[in-house]
């Protein structure tokens, strides 16, 4: 019995929630993946999924040993590239999550590149606006924009995002443009929320190195970035976002900047990844090229 194998498989199952897209992805039978699961099940004498006709979660067992193969198996990776002729190649598989707009705008297309220098490498690039859980998850890393409240997590910080105020020449030419914060009470805020249910905040401006908030009616509320750009080009309110996402827009004239003494506070971006993790060499090099990727983007703090 392949005690390594077993543990792939589980950790494949873990991570799609599903027998038969763990076993495609494996390029194995269903039933084998099965049975090595369950021959894992009966090895560590404990169950470790919840199964139904709609997916796979782990068990409180099961996300315990999920946690620990995953180091397990990362560790076992570096060990058998560690004498290879080639002991500088990366191989294995990257799961990593970062917001849309930067993967969309900043990451994808240069994407081919890194991947060319590490061509045994295999990326699984998640993009969300939700803050996802990189120990439940899965995720090797993730790039996070704005506060981090999560000690549980290491963060290199990489600098911080420009913030800028921007609507639409069509909202402006109906509703006039604000020359200052007393302007504002005739105008519409597009509210962001990561959750609908949570109270959105109001027009956010920076005061002698302090967040200030001035509360701001909006019709529409949105929980994801392409929605809330396409709103602002829509006409419907005025959008408080990072430069970095807004610099297309602005340039074409689908968008117009705004109250520039009154901008939110630069937002911080880092990279984050599991406290007391063994972090492997294709995650710590993927770091390295994702933070100087991101160099020109940033302002340093």
């Amino acid at each position: 019995m392949n005690k390594l194998e077993l543990l792939r498989t589980f950790q494949r199952v873990t991570e799609l929630s599903s027998f038969t897209q763990a076993a495609e992805s494996l390029g194995l039978p269903r039933s084998t993946v099965s049975e090595q699961v369950r021959d894992l099940e009966r090895l560590v004498d404990a169950r470790l999924l919840h199964r139904t006709t709609r997916r796979v979660r782990p068990t409180q067992d099961g996300q315990a040993l999920y946690e620990r193969a995953r180091e397990v198996l990362a560790q076992m990776d570096e060990l058998e590239n560690l004498f290879r002729q080639d002991a500088g190649a990366l191989s294995g598989r990257l799961r990593v999550d970062m917001p849309t707009e930067i993967a969309r705008r900043l990451v994808a297309p240069r994407l081919d590149e890194f991947l060319a220098q590490h061509p045994a490498l295999e990326i699984e690039l998640g993009c969300s606006d939700r803050r996802v859980d990189p120990l439940r998850e899965g995720f090797d890393c993730v790039l996070r924009i704005g506060a981090i409240d999560d000690d549980s997590l290491v963060a290199r910080p990489l600098g911080q995002l420009s913030m800028v105020n921007c609507a639409s020449p069509a909202y402006l030419a109906e509703h006039g443009t604000p020359e200052n914060l007393d302007d504002l009470s005739g105008h519409s805020l597009i509210h962001y929320v990561t959750a609908f249910g949570t109270r959105p905040d109001g027009f956010e401006y920076q005061r002698d190195g302090k967040l200030q908030q001035l509360p701001m009616s909006g019709r529409i509320t949105v929980n994801n970035i392409d929605a809330y750009h396409g709103a602002c080009i829509g006409g419907l309110g005025i959008i408080q976002a990072p430069l970095i996402g807004m610099r297309t827009h602005l340039q074409s004239g689908s968008l117009c900047r705004l109250l520039d003494d009154w901008v939110a506070p630069p937002m911080p971006v880092h990279l984050l990844h599991p406290h007391g993790r063994h972090l492997p060499r294709r995650v710590r090099a993927f770091m390295n090229w994702l933070e100087t990727l991101l160099a020109d983007e940033v302002d340093r703090q």
